[in-house]
């Protein structure tokens, strides 16, 4: 159909009106009918001509044109044209002018008007999402209301408004089941740009949920005078939270809970009865951990930071209590404050400290020539090593009962005779194995670190100075989510990853790889970043 007067203000109406429904401009819709109109008008004239469509906002009248630049030759005759052709058009026209002529309007056939009707559809949609995604980008991380509209594969399209957003099957809550046009509650998890379908993504298992359920029931979350500092889920089932009052005056977990519970209750019936454990927090890491494995007692705490594990010792009786149904308890507590822990029970970690005290007594026996009483006897003043007798203050083994100086002297002349025999034959090995004299006068390394290193294939000061201070001292590697141990070479000799690095640094310098300005500048650079934090 032409485009008659009488239909011209037509063309405004449908515009407001679909911009009003969609909430989007009216210009936008305006736009995407001239485009539509402009690519009809191609088909009839011809797609190589530069047809373009102009309707006016106020009258609604569609202006067809016909648009050809002005330039020096013509490379296409369809769109261009030279200036003595434009200056029979335009007296003034110079190169680059635009030339303009209007054209007929055209009669839009059947197929014409359902191409038009597409490109308008399809320009509405992407203003629709941008203009979703304008008015969201900044609501991620808070709480919104929604209503149910329909599950599709077992994802929930969510009314929230303005638009549509998708609740993930693996963001549900397990025995939650929704039924069209209810009312639900989720948390913005993500707004981001899609090329299609919906751009805000639901949960409601973040443990982000749970925080922003609190700080609506608990108006002193609100307000910063406790703060929610961790939250592990197990979502539908069991929680735990870790509050901190800056109040003395406040109880946090008083606060949370409310009076008989009525807070609590608030977010354990939007969570489907998901039971809620609120816990103290404390900077104390072992501390935090005896408040996060509650209701279970702990006896003993003993915390690895290297490592990043924490070992936790509880009476016999309590250890199912502990450890929880399937592992839930001291999952959550372990998410809750980031460490990984291992329980015993104290038959375990009893049974084990007599291993270990066996042990050191069988060192003592065997390497001193001592009898199993005054083994025991050292062992239990708290020696453990070796290198502890012989080279500890005289003082310390004058005040074992029954030791007096001769027996202290030898004593420790024996404990030094040994590790000087095993330093020699383990020097005698490294030689063995190749180590070179640059590397065993290398200031730092005993002669069982250099053994060791042999052994590794470390033998020059060199292949030493390549090495990284987590091949030396070992460290922990996170794959698939797990902690997984990587083992130094050095690793059984206490090695720190400091003290490692302080020796590769040293070896680099000494072969003159590294200039010490430099390293005492970095040195300093680091110094004051410590100062300034």
């Amino acid at each position: 159909m032409a485009i008659t007067s009488a239909n011209q203000l037509e063309l405004l109406q449908t515009a407001e009106a679909v911009a009003r429904e969609k909430m989007i401009d009216p210009d936008l819709v305006i736009v995407a009918m001239e485009e539509s109109l402009a690519r009809a008008a191609k088909s009839r004239y011809g797609s190589e001509l530069d047809i373009r469509v102009s309707i006016d906002r106020k009258t609604g009248r569609a202006t067809f044109t016909r648009v050809r630049t002005v330039v020096e030759e013509i490379e296409n005759h369809f769109i261009e044209m030279t200036l003595r052709d434009a200056r029979a058009y335009k007296a003034d026209a110079e190169i680059g002018d635009e030339i303009i002529d209007e054209v007929p309007p055209v009669e839009m056939g059947r197929i014409a008007a359902q191409s038009a009707k597409q490109v308008i559809l399809q320009k509405v949609r992407e203003a629709e999402r941008d203009r979703q995604y304008e008015e969201f980008k900044d609501r991620a991380g808070t709480i919104i209301n929604g209503v149910v509209k329909r599950e599709e594969y077992g994802n929930v399209i969510v009314d929230i408004g303005r638009g549509e957003a998708v609740l993930r099957r693996n963001e549900k809550i397990g025995r939650e089941s929704y039924r069209p046009n209810e009312r639900i509650r989720c948390y913005i998890k993500d707004v981001r740009r899609e090329a299609r379908g919906p751009q805000v993504f639901l949960s409601r298992t973040a443990p982000e949920f749970m925080a922003e359920l609190f700080k609506m029931e608990v108006p002193e979350i609100y307000d910063g005078i406790i703060e929610i500092k961790a939250v592990a889920r197990d979502p539908g089932s069991r929680a735990k939270i870790a509050v901190i009052s800056y109040d003395n005056s406040i109880d946090p977990v008083g606060a949370c809970v409310g009076m008989r519970g009525s807070r609590v209750q608030a977010v354990v019936n939007e969570l489907q009865g998901e039971k809620i454990d609120i816990i103290p927090w404390n900077e104390d890491a072992p501390t935090f951990l005896v408040n996060a494995l509650q209701p279970a007692e702990v006896t003993k705490v003993v915390l690895d930071e290297d490592a990043g594990k924490i070992e936790v010792v509880v009476p016999d009786e309590q250890l199912s209590l502990a450890i929880g149904r399937r592992g839930q308890n001291v999952r959550l507590a372990s998410q809750l404050t980031g460490l990984d822990i291992d329980i015993l029970t104290e038959e375990e970690e009893s049974a084990r400290r007599q291993a270990e005290f066996a042990e050191r007594t069988k060192l003592f026996m065997d390497t001193l020539d001592l009898d199993e009483f005054f083994a025991q006897l050292l062992v239990s003043e708290g020696f453990t090593s070796l290198e502890e007798v012989a080279y500890v203050e005289q003082e310390e083994l004058l005040g074992i009962d029954g030791v007096d100086e001769a027996t202290a002297d030898e004593l420790q002349a024996r404990a030094r005779d040994y590790i000087e025999e095993q330093n020699r034959k383990a020097l005698e090995s490294a030689k063995a194995l190749g180590v070179e004299q640059s590397l065993i006068d290398f200031e730092g390394l005993t002669p069982q670190m250099l053994e060791a290193l042999g052994q590794d294939g470390v033998k020059t000061l060199e292949d030493f100075a390549t090495c990284a201070d987590w091949e030396l001292a070992g460290g922990w590697t996170t794959v698939n989510g797990e902690r997984v141990k990587d083992e130094g070479i050095l690793e059984p000799y206490d090695i720190t990853l400091e003290q490692a690095q302080d020796l590769v640094m040293t070896a680099r310098v000494q072969l003159g790889w590294i200039d010490p300005a430099e390293l005492a500048v970095e040195e300093d650079a680091v110094e004051d970043e410590d100062e300034a934090m």
